[in-house]
C-alpha cells in the first residue's frame, strides 16, 4: 500500500483546517495553503481561526510537532486534497471559480505519480473539468482522459480522484475518523492511492466508486436532508394554521415503526443542505421538482418566521434574538437562516432589535448595518419585550425557566416548549 510523507491541503476553512490538522496527528507532514494570511498566520502561531470543539488543540499540537505548516502558495507534495467552497452565483448556477482557482495554483507543483483529490462538494463531473484545467497548464504531464492516457485514468502522470468530506460541525474531528468515505477515482490506481491516503486516519470504511459516482452521492445526501427538512418546515406552517403544537404532532407520529419526521426551524443554513441541492437543480432542470420545492419552502421560511413575531408585538417594542449561527454550538454563520430572520426584522421596521450569539465576537456587518445590537444574554433578558429563539445553543437550552416564567416566547426550535405560554398581546403587523 502506498505510504504518503507529505500531503498539501488547499483551503484551510472549515473542512480543509482540521482535515489538515487529522492528517498531520497521524505523523504526516502537511502544507496547508490558503489565500487567507490571517488565517495562515493564526495557524502558523497555533491557533484555528473559527471555533469548533478539539481542533484549537489539535492544530496546536501538530504546529509544534512540525507536521503542519501553513503557506499562502501551493508547495511541491505527494498528494493535494483540494477543500474549497462552492458557492451558486445569484441564478442558483454553481460557482466553482474557487476549485479553478485552486486547481490552476497547484498545476505548476505537480510531479509524474502525485494524487489530487478534491473534496469540495461539486456537480458531476466536476474532477474531470479539474483534470482538464490541469492538463491545459501542465502539457508536459498526462492526464486521465487527455489523448496519451488511457480513458480511465490507468496510464496518466497524476491521479485524480473525488473523495467528498460528510462532517458536522460541532463533530468534526470525530467525524472525520469514524465516517465512510467515498472513494472515487478516475481510475484504479487513483482509487488505491486514494483510499491508502484516507486509510492513514479514517476508521469507517473506504468505499469505492467512480468520480461521476462519488460527486453524486455528495448531492443527493445533502438534497435527501433538504427534502426531509421542507416537510418537516411545511408540516409547522400546517400545524400553526390549526393551532397545534408541530413538535408534539411529530413525536407522536415518529412512534410509528417506519416514520421518522426530523424537527422543523427557522429555515436550512450552512454551506451545504443550503445550496449544493441547486447543483442538481441546476443541471437537472424540469427532473427534480420535488428538490427544487423543497429549496424554495426552506428558503420561504424565515420570512414567515419574521411574518408571526411581527404578528405578537408593538410598535417600540424590544426583540431580542438569539442565536445568529446556522445550527447550534458553533459559529457557522454562513447560510444562516436565523440571520435572515432578522434581516426581515429589521428591513421591516421591527425592533428595536437585540441580537445574543455567545460563539462570534462581533456582529455581521450587514445585521450592525441595520442597527441591529449585540448584547449578552444576561441585557436581552433585562431589555426585551419577547425572546425569539432562533438557534438552540447550549447556553439557550440550559437557561434556568424560571428566568423565562411569565415572558413572551417565539420559539423556532421547540427547545423552550416546558415554559409556560405568556399571554397574548396583539399588535399585528404585516412583513412582506
Amino acid at each position: 500500500m502506498r505510504k504518503f510523507s507529505t500531503v498539501s491541503v488547499v483551503g484551510l476553512g472549515y473542512i480543509g483546517l482540521p482535515t489538515a490538522a487529522v492528517i498531520a496527528s497521524r505523523g504526516v507532514k502537511v502544507i496547508g495553503v490558503d489565500v487567507n494570511a490571517r488565517a495562515v498566520s493564526a495557524i502558523n502561531e497555533g491557533r484555528a481561526h473559527f471555533f469548533e470543539p478539539e481542533l484549537d488543540a489539535l492544530v496546536a499540537g501538530a504546529v509544534r510537532s512540525g507536521n503542519l505548516r501553513a503557506v499562502t502558495a501551493p508547495e511541491p507534495a505527494e498528494a493535494f486534497i483540494i477543500a474549497v467552497p462552492t458557492p451558486v452565483a445569484e441564478d442558483m448556477a454553481p460557482d466553482l471559480s474557487y476549485v479553478e482557482a485552486a486547481a490552476r495554483s497547484i498545476a505548476p507543483v505537480l510531479r509524474p505519480g502525485d494524487l489530487v483529490i478534491l473534496e469540495s462538494t461539486s456537480p458531476v463531473g466536476t474532477i474531470e473539468h479539474v483534470s482538464a484545467l490541469m492538463a491545459e497548464a501542465r502539457p508536459d504531464l498526462r492526464f486521465p482522459g487527455q489523448h496519451g492516457a488511457r480513458q480511465h485514468g490507468d496510464a496518466a502522470d497524476v491521479l485524480m480522484a473525488y473523495c467528498p468530506e460528510r462532517i458536522l460541525p460541532g463533530r468534526m474531528i470525530t467525524e472525520l475518523v469514524e465516517n465512510d468515505r467515498i472513494i472515487g477515482g478516475l481510475s484504479e490506481a487513483a482509487t488505491d492511492a486514494a483510499a491508502a491516503l484516507y486509510g492513514v486516519f479514517v476508521r469507517g470504511e473506504l468505499l469505492r466508486a467512480d468520480g461521476r459516482t462519488a460527486e453524486m452521492v455528495k448531492l443527493v445526501e445533502n438534497a435527501s436532508r433538504d427534502v426531509s427538512i421542507a416537510f418537516a418546515n411545511e408540516l409547522s406552517k400546517v400545524c400553526d394554521k390549526f393551532g397545534l403544537d408541530v413538535w408534539r404532532v411529530i413525536a407522536l407520529a415518529n412512534r410509528h415503526p417506519r416514520v421518522n419526521i426530523l424537527n422543523p426551524g427557522p429555515g436550512v443554513g450552512g454551506h451545504c443542505i443550503a445550496v449544493d441541492p441547486w447543483f442538481i437543480v441546476h443541471a437537472a432542470g424540469d427532473l427534480a421538482p420535488l428538490m427544487r420545492t423543497a429549496r424554495e419552502v426552506n428558503d420561504s421560511k424565515p420570512a414567515y418566521v419574521a411574518a408571526q413575531v411581527a404578528a405578537r408585538v408593538r410598535p417600540g417594542e424590544r426583540i431580542a434574538c438569539l442565536g445568529l449561527a446556522y445550527k447550534a454550538d458553533t459559529d457557522d454563520l454562513r447560510e444562516s437562516p436565523a440571520i435572515d430572520v432578522v434581516e426581515h426584522l429589521a428591513a421591516n421596521g421591527l425592533g428595536p432589535l437585540l441580537a445574543v450569539e455567545p460563539n462570534v465576537a462581533a456582529l455581521p456587518a450587514k445585521l450592525s448595518a441595520l442597527g441591529v445590537e449585540k448584547v449578552d444574554l444576561e441585557t436581552a433578558l433585562a431589555q426585551a419585550d419577547l425572546l425569539l429563539l432562533l438557534v438552540d445553543h447550549r447556553e439557550f437550552r440550559d437557561l434556568d425557566r424560571d428566568l423565562l416564567a411569565g415572558r413572551r416566547i417565539h420559539d423556532t426550535r421547540g427547545a423552550w416548549r416546558d415554559v409556560p405560554a405568556a399571554s397574548a398581546r396583539p399588535g399585528p403587523r404585516a412583513v412582506a
